[in-house]
């Protein structure tokens, strides 16, 4: 997902650059905008957090284009893409890293499954 921060940024290109250079194959795309209520309900997994009101807050406050990724390993391949959570310390080189808000983690511009069972998740949460 790229996130309102990265949409209002004019990100989308980039991050699809990044993700066709790297030869990942987007088998499905689509532009949508959360109303909190989903937000809660995509984010359900860190409701405990003390982030949770502003994470979900923050995912519904624009637009996210929402991707359907395929490529081997893709998992592992997406989450080196995109760096660390917190974009002050992602390397340089990935999509945080190069784009994140290195003052607020919530603004790191994409946001990216972590297992084969989020993934599923996700995708039929969006699709």
């Amino acid at each position: 997902m790229i996130k309102p921060d990265g949409v209002a940024r004019g990100l989308i290109g980039e991050v699809i650059k990044r993700i066709e250079a790297e030869h990942i194959d987007i088998v499905d795309i689509k532009m949508t905008h959360l109303i909190k209520e989903q937000a809660e309900e995509f984010y359900a997994v860190h409701k405990s957090s003390v982030h949770f009101d502003g994470l979900t807050t923050f995912t519904a406050s624009g637009p996210v284009v929402v991707m359907i990724l395929e490529g081997l390993d893709i998992i592992p391949r997406w989450r080196s893409l995109i760096g660390a959570t917190d974009s002050s310390k992602a390397l340089p080189g990935t999509i945080r890293g190069d784009l994140g808000d290195k003052e607020v983690i919530r603004r790191n511009v994409v946001h990216g499954s972590d297992s084969p069972e989020t993934a599923a998740t996700e995708i039929r949460y969006f699709f």
